[in-house]
């Protein structure tokens, strides 16, 4: 799969910006395509299931729809490109991917809450001058 992504490229300008959605329609379609490879390189069945990873690539996409000029889709469409690439020639590690993809900006479960501040004096003094 890898190999099929390394052959397409961006075009230098979108001639419209419906040109330029188009070209984003046919990126997210790629990526979509490609997720199956991605699951089985990065052994993510035990993490993740394709429907999360096509909703995370879909609200990567929609984060920037309010942009309407054609040569920044096209660029951003090159970044996404090379992002997908990076990915599906294997140029990230497993945790990269569950750490930008999987977990995301919530960041872990178990880092939401408040540390336990221990029992002992000395830990409830180190914690208090090293907290800000």
């Amino acid at each position: 799969m890898s190999f099929i992504q390394r052959a397409v490229k961006v075009p230098p300008n979108s001639a419209s910006l419906d040109e330029a959605r188009h070209r984003v329609f046919d990126f997210f379609r790629a990526a979509c395509r490609s997720i199956p490879t991605i699951m089985e390189i990065y052994n993510l069945d035990d993490v993740v299931t394709p429907s999360h990873l096509r909703t995370v690539v879909a609200s990567e996409i929609r984060k920037n729809a309010n942009v309407t000029n054609p040569k920044v889709i096209d660029m951003l469409l090159f970044k996404a490109m090379e992002e997908l690439n990076n990915i599906t020639e294997h140029a990230k590690q497993r945790h990269h991917i569950i750490g930008q993809y999987v977990v995301g900006q919530q960041g872990l479960l178990q880092d939401s809450g408040t540390k336990d501040q221990g029992t002992s004096a000395f830990l409830k003094e180190f914690y208090k001058s090293n907290y800000f």
